[in-house]
């Protein structure tokens, strides 16, 4: 995610260069055809103006279901922060209770490796995300290490060796994290460690982190319907195509301008809309690790802290660092 005001004019003209470039060959490439040939290659623009009305609607609802994507993950990582928060507090301030303070902090350590599990599940590669393996993260370079070195190597500290061994042999770490959870609950109810309400609540608890990771996994897994996003790019190519034709018919009847400006403001006209269509795309994944991702990192990182100064760790990791002014 960009942390800073905005990203910087020359910034986003990098970041989508090649509809630009793209659009300043294209139209370079039709008015030299015209200029060698003379064939008349202008069409009207009332019609070409109208599909680009109809392209300006599509991107504008391809834009938003994108965005309410992201600002749906935003929302649930929130309420993480307040249900692990609320379930850490419950557990160490377990009233008339003799279990051990170790104990206690087993369960918190325990809910840490569901918090960094579910971290690493929400940034596996799905087919339909931006998968750049060779310079993916280059614009966060102090994050790699840990992105490359998965999930194992963050939990271990968090579980013993024979819960992480048990572990390796399930394909929902997370969901068996929640399910040992659950269970260790339930065996220090029976030996009197809580009352029947605490046992209730605390449940209840672990029930709002599987709905929670469910509705991470549900946007994870389910990609914003392909129709949309492939006939947004499509309808997009068939007016940005149509552009220098149309703009070549304004300027070859004016005599203050020169049709050889047609090929700027194609290029122009061109890059905005890739550009529109561009922003929506890379929102359509709020996990995948790109540049305007839900900082889950950085979340799951305020919460470790959290958690770790409330059972007095002493090795306590430091909040990430923005990064050319990035956070993940």
């Amino acid at each position: 995610m960009y942390v800073k005001r905005y990203y910087s004019f020359w910034m986003t003209v990098r970041w989508s260069k090649f509809s630009l470039i793209y659009g300043i060959l294209y139209s370079f490439v039709i008015i030299v055809l015209y200029e060698i040939t003379s064939i008349p290659f202008s069409l009207p623009w009332q019609p070409i103006s109208v599909i680009g009305v109809a392209v300006a609607f599509f991107l504008g609802f391809k834009n938003n279901s994108s965005y309410d994507r992201t600002w749906e993950a935003r929302k649930i990582w929130g309420a993480i922060v307040n249900e692990s928060r609320t379930f850490a507090t419950g557990i160490l301030s377990l009233p008339n209770s003799n279990l051990p303070f170790e104990s206690k902090k087993k369960i918190v350590y325990r809910h840490l490796a569901w918090l960094m599990a579910l971290k690493h599940v929400m940034r596996q590669e799905k087919t339909w995300e931006h998968n750049l393996p060779v310079n993916k993260l280059n614009f966060i370079p102090g994050f790699i290490k840990e992105y490359y070195d998965g999930i194992y190597a963050e939990i271990e500290r968090y579980l013993s060796e024979e819960e992480l061994t048990e572990l390796k042999t399930h394909s929902n770490i997370p969901s068996h994290i929640l399910k040992n959870q659950s269970n260790e609950i339930s065996k220090l109810k029976e030996e009197g460690f809580m009352s029947d309400y605490i046992h209730v609540r605390l449940h209840s608890l672990i029930g709002n982190l599987y709905t929670h990771q469910g509705m991470s996994e549900r946007i994870k897994n389910f990609p914003f319907p392909r129709q949309y996003a492939s006939t947004g790019l499509w309808i997009t190519y068939i007016f940005c195509a149509m552009i220098p034709f149309g703009l070549l018919d304004i300027f070859e009847q004016s005599r203050a301008l020169h049709y050889w400006l047609t090929i700027p403001f194609s290029a122009i006209i061109i890059w905005v809309f890739f550009l529109v269509d561009r922003i929506g795309d890379y929102s359509e994944n709020p996990f995948e690790g790109g540049y305007n991702d839900v900082p889950i990192s950085s979340v799951a990182r305020a919460i470790e802290i959290d958690l770790l100064e409330m059972v007095n760790d002493e090795n306590i990791p430091a909040p990430y660092k923005t990064e050319n002014g990035f956070l993940m």
